[in-house]
């Protein structure tokens, strides 16, 4: 690793910090704040020399996309009820950070979904559990899936019904109905499938 300034080191040990009293790292905003930068840029050039010199490590795409070296083991968040529209990983659906890693699931998992309603039953899987989800577009018959239909994310098993040219979205309870998709619908979009399930009661 390189060396840091001052400043750097100041950063760092707040995003260490932040991250130990709350579960997750800070965004960009909660670092302005804390130093009084003028603008979130001023953290984010900090964030962006801290990652080039090897002290964390930042994703894209998310706000709180920050990752210190000494937490490698990419705890996954915990996501809760998903807005119509926008996407799971948006920071408002993260509950909080839990203390598992992705890489105790394979392929890996990149975070978990808290199971809402009671259409999988059957399968084990009951309102409040912990879906484990590995992000992926693609999915094979039989796999339980994590689903967007239209604006509502869904748990289902994913078949393929060739004859028909359609997607099934089926419920592993009794007392509820098959969903039915042309597989050409822009409507339906697989987000991940289920590599595994922890049953969390808080």
């Amino acid at each position: 690793m390189k060396s840091i300034t001052k400043r750097q080191a100041e950063v760092l040990d707040f995003i260490r910090t932040y991250r130990q009293d709350n579960g997750y790292p800070p965004t960009r905003r909660n670092i302005t704040d804390e130093f009084g930068f003028r603008s979130p840029n001023a953290a984010e050039e900090h964030l962006r020399a801290l990652d080039r010199k090897g002290f964390i490590q930042l994703q894209r795409n998310t706000s709180r996309g920050i990752i210190l070296k000494d937490f490698q083991k990419e705890y996954l968040p915990i996501i809760g009820r998903v807005a119509a529209g926008s996407p799971i990983l948006a920071e408002e659906h993260v509950e909080r950070e839990s203390l598992v890693s992705g890489g105790m699931f394979d392929p890996h998992a990149d975070y978990l979904l808290r199971v809402q309603g009671e259409s999988m039953i059957e399968a084990g899987i009951f309102d409040g559990d912990l879906v484990a989800v590995h992000k992926t577009h693609e999915a094979h018959d039989n796999q339980i899936v994590v689903a967007r239909l239209e604006e509502e994310v869904t748990v289902k098993r994913f078949k393929r019904d060739h004859e028909n040219r359609e997607i099934h979205l089926v419920p592993a309870n009794k007392e509820y109905q098959t969903i039915k998709v042309n597989e050409s619908s822009p409507a339906l979009q697989i987000e991940g499938i289920s590599v595994g399930l922890i049953r969390m009661r808080l």
